[in-house]
């Protein structure tokens, strides 16, 4: 059978299982006496070597069973949690990340065979389960036995319930043409392990092993229930094989968490002492008629027996509503959304341009598609929008490495992990955000010692708070460690000859903050595997400001710092404000827009040479459009100007227009590599009527 088809899924569970081991074990560390979280690992590890087992890859299939065997003996009560069993499982759950990203590269495991924690896992256990000379046993080695068994149970209950598998006159003909031929035909009747976790897997490793001795006429369930895992702990089927009774059972036997394998040879005079499949449906009419008569009490408790079941199945939960899209698939059909909304802008345009000429039914379609349009772009961006979680979730055992590391005593507390964000977005984010928390806990935290002198917990705390503000994300990152000292920063980059003293003694705290941010600008005085190589937070704002979004910092002298992150919703489609630059239409994105003013020329003022307004006590600076689009200038200076006033986190600018035109959902167009294009315009759409307006990132202008 291909397994490649099912390597997809493979690996979005392998992930899962190994997020939940990082997290489990991490909660472990805290309250080794936790026996929920123990079994949970024990879960995870045990579904984890089956799917590897299932897949072929041995030796991830081989280091998660030495690492099931070190939870099972502490889940037992004979082992308990020390640190150094935990920091072992930690290098194992490396190894098993490393193993998974070797299968997502070349669908192949790779060759390292991760001895050194096979040994130390061995080592743990001390020879209570496996000796440390021994090597591992394999799937084989560890399944049941054959050995024989008996076919009735203490009640009397036959266990061969492939006796009781209603059989069809073809089956029995097909029976009967295999034992012609020189053939044997078996009932076998499979139990698996009431503790067993996967029980489709290893009833698809069971047919696969029959696949390679015989064949299988006939199953009950069926095939697809079985996959389903629409069954209890046993399975009937009919084999058709060349092989001896000893040898097939062996086969099925070498599955791991298989109980009990109830194998004997069956003849077509048995399966004729069956009752045919064909005659059960006719037998069921005949019934009728007579439970419809017999009104009697034992006819009505049979009655509500057989209908227990259905209601019990009825209150079952769905155990799983979501389903995994390829990304790709979802870009494609936000692209058709877009080329709606162009549609739908089109219709709009013809509309307003034929004044009042068009009909009312006219009118009320448009309505209609708009509300429509906009119905499904919100559709679209749900199925978009993933948890921040799926980034942050790695970031707890990443602070308790550093923590060791650094030999500093440090706890993350992470807020709104549920706040969701586009898909495009999350798949970037991750990178600023470890750059962000890795500079908290090696430049921000003051060492253990340091914080006891200052009257300090002697933990340190970096949080981390996701939340959304309107059509923003808003992710702190903050540390209540000794702040950002500014005279040291000035003096870093003097020495590099980034600035000048006299640019030095005129600069702002924030300014100089600033100075953070630029490529290979470091305070670190040695170079460590942790900071010091000046890349952190450069890349930090690049990735940033490429997503739309801005960075801040708040800092305060031995209190602590804080970097404030706002990223868009959504890279796609976003409402935005049409303007007119002579006879040029932009579009300027309205999560940046402030207000709109009408100002007149008198109020405009000059500020070291800068013209700016004061409007509600504070001052902003103008900057012109036109000027800084090189656009031809206007013969007479208007009496008043049409400012839209746009924010980039704290700071404020009035960005000057000649007209405007209103309010628009627009779809966003990349550029595509082959364009150069100043960093002022982010994108650009296509209007109603056919025209590229360009879209104004209000960010670069601030």
């Amino acid at each position: 059978m291909d397994l490649s088809q099912y390597l997809e899924i493979f690996i979005d569970e392998t992930k899962e299982h190994l997020q939940t081991l990082n997290d489990q074990v991490l909660i472990m560390e805290q309250d080794p006496e936790n026996i929920d979280t123990v079994n949970e690992i024990f879960r995870a590890a045990h579904s984890l070597k089956g799917m590897a087992g299932t897949m072929g890859f041995k030796r991830m299939q081989r280091l998660t069973h030495d690492l099931e065997n070190v939870f099972s003996e502490i889940r037992n009560g004979k082992m308990s949690v020390t640190p150094d069993i935990v920091d072992i499982v930690f290098k194992c759950l490396d190894a098993l990340e490393g193993y998974l990203a070797n299968i997502e590269e070349s669908a192949d495991e790779g060759t390292e065979d991760n001895e050194e924690i096979i040994n130390l896992l061995n080592a743990v256990l001390d020879g209570s389960t496996v000796q440390p000379d021994e090597p591992t046993p394999t799937l084989e080695a560890i399944a049941t036995p054959v050995a024989e068994v008996a076919t009735t149970v203490s009640d009397g209950t036959d266990k061969r319930k492939f006796l009781q598998l209603p059989i069809a006159d073809f089956e029995i003909n097909a029976m009967k043409e295999a034992i012609a031929n020189g053939m044997n035909v078996f009932g076998v009747t499979v139990y698996i392990q009431e503790t067993c976790i996967l029980k489709a897997a290893r009833a698809f490793l069971v047919f696969k092993g029959i696949e390679s001795v015989g064949e299988v006429i006939k199953s009950e369930p069926s095939v697809q229930d079985i996959e389903d895992e629409k069954f209890d702990f046993d399975f009937s089927m009919f084999i058709i094989s060349e092989k001896t009774a000893e040898q097939v059972q062996k086969v099925i036997a070498n599955v791991s968490e298989i109980q009990e394998v109830v194998l004997e040879p069956f003849t077509p005079e048995q399966a004729q002492s069956v009752v045919p499949v064909e005659t059960v449906a006719t037998i069921e009419e005949e019934k009728k008629p007579a439970v419809e008569e017999a009104k009697t009490e034992s006819t009505n408790e049979t009655a509500s027996e057989k209908k227990k079941p259905t209601a019990d199945a009825k209150k079952k939960p769905v155990v799983n509503r979501s389903v995994r899209v390829d990304i790709e698939k979802l870009d494609d059909l936000m692209n058709l959304v877009s080329e709606l909304i162009i549609a739908k802008n089109g219709l709009v345009s013809v509309n307003a341009y034929e004044g009042g000429s068009q009909t009312q039914q006219f009118n009320e379609q448009i309505e209609y598609l708009e509300r429509i349009t906009t119905n499904l772009h919100e559709s679209v961006m749900k199925v978009r929008m993933v948890p921040i979680e799926s980034v942050v979730n790695r970031f707890p055992r990443m602070i308790r490495d550093l923590s060791k590391k650094l030999n500093k005593e440090m706890e993350l507390i992470m807020t709104g992990e549920e706040t969701e964000l586009d898909r495009t977005v999350i798949d970037e984010i991750g990178d600023p955000l470890m750059h962000m928390l890795r500079n908290a806990a090696d430049h921000g935290l003051e060492s253990t010692i340091d914080r006891i002198k200052k009257g300090k917990p002697q933990v340190g705390t970096i949080r981390l708070d996701a939340y959304q503000d309107g059509n923003n994300v808003t992710i702190e990152v903050t540390d209540d460690g000794a702040g950002i000292d500014v005279e040291k920063v000035k003096a870093s980059a003097i020495k590099k000859g980034a600035i000048t003293e006299e640019q030095a003694e005129m600069m702002t705290d924030k300014e100089a903050i600033d100075l953070l941010f630029q490529p290979a600008f470091s305070t670190a005085e040695k170079v460590s595997d942790v900071s010091g190589r000046g890349v952190g937070l450069d890349v930090v704002k690049s990735k940033i400001e490429g997503l739309g979004g801005d960075v801040e910092v708040h800092t305060v002298l031995g209190e602590g710092t804080t970097f404030i992150v706002r990223l868009p919703l959504t890279l796609a489609i976003i409402q935005a404000l049409m303007v007119e630059i002579r006879d040029e239409k932009y579009a300027i994105p309205l999560n940046s827009i402030v207000t709109v003013e009408d100002i007149p020329t008198t109020d405009v003022k000059l500020v070291q040479n800068k013209e700016v307004i004061t409007l509600r006590g504070a001052v902003i600076p103008l900057v012109r459009l036109d000027q800084v689009l090189d656009s031809k200038p206007l013969e007479e200076d208007p009496e008043n100007l049409i400012v839209v006033i746009v924010k980039k986190g704290d700071k404020q600018a009035g960005l000057v227009i000649d007209n405007l035109i209103g309010q628009q959902e627009i779809v966003i167009k990349p550029f595509g590599k082959y364009i150069y294009i100043h960093k002022m315009f982010s994108g650009a759409t296509i209007l109603g009527d056919g025209e590229v307006a360009l879209i104004i990132d209000a960010n670069t202008l601030v």
